[in-house]
């Protein structure tokens, strides 16, 4: 394990950001694959909790995951092509979410040291995120204006409600 807390919060910047970017750049099993390796050199680097750490990441993974399939479902959000399986949330969809929950116990734990931070910026992070991913041609944004206001209420809700669940699940968190 890394020991010094600003190389753990770097590492882990990094892995996220490149298994973001190779999961939107080459949406499929061979960057879920990599996201998985990003994930499992997190856990012996990163994770000063391992345990604690898993069990949020996935229920992050779970609450990302459905209310992306909530997305799919009403047509917030799309995949080029794939009109019959619009429903379900792609692998390297659900290795995003994994890879994002890491954040919130390492490079972005700063984001609970104002309590009204998280309000104000997840509803434009979480929607540009998600017109990054659709301008690097992941996904689409079917009714754009309003698939990224529905993107934004999502994440008004979603990413506090995660950072609230994070304080009870990891106790010790690095920040």
């Amino acid at each position: 394990m890394i020991t010094s807390e600003m190389g753990r919060n770097g590492l882990n910047f990094l892995l996220f950001q490149t298994g973001w970017l190779v999961c939107v750049l080459y949406p499929g099993l061979a960057s879920t694959g990599l996201a998985a390796l990003f994930l499992a050199i997190h856990m012996v680097l990163v994770s000063t909790q391992r345990g604690a750490e898993l069990r949020f990441i996935a229920v992050g993974i779970l609450l990302g995951s459905l209310l992306d399939a909530l997305w799919f479902r009403l047509g917030v959000l799309g995949i080029e092509g794939a009109e019959g399986i619009s429903n379900t949330v792609p692998l390297w969809l659900i290795a995003i979410w994994a890879l994002f929950m890491t954040t919130l116990c390492h490079s972005l734990s700063w984001m609970t040291k104002r309590k009204w931070l998280p309000f104000v910026l997840a509803p434009f992070a979480g929607s540009f995120a998600y017109w990054s991913a659709s301008k690097l041609g992941a996904i689409t944004l079917p009714g754009h204006f309003v698939s990224l206001l529905a993107i934004g209420a999502g994440w008004l809700v979603l990413f506090p409600l995660l950072l609230t669940i994070r304080k009870h699940l990891v106790v010790e968190v690095a920040s």
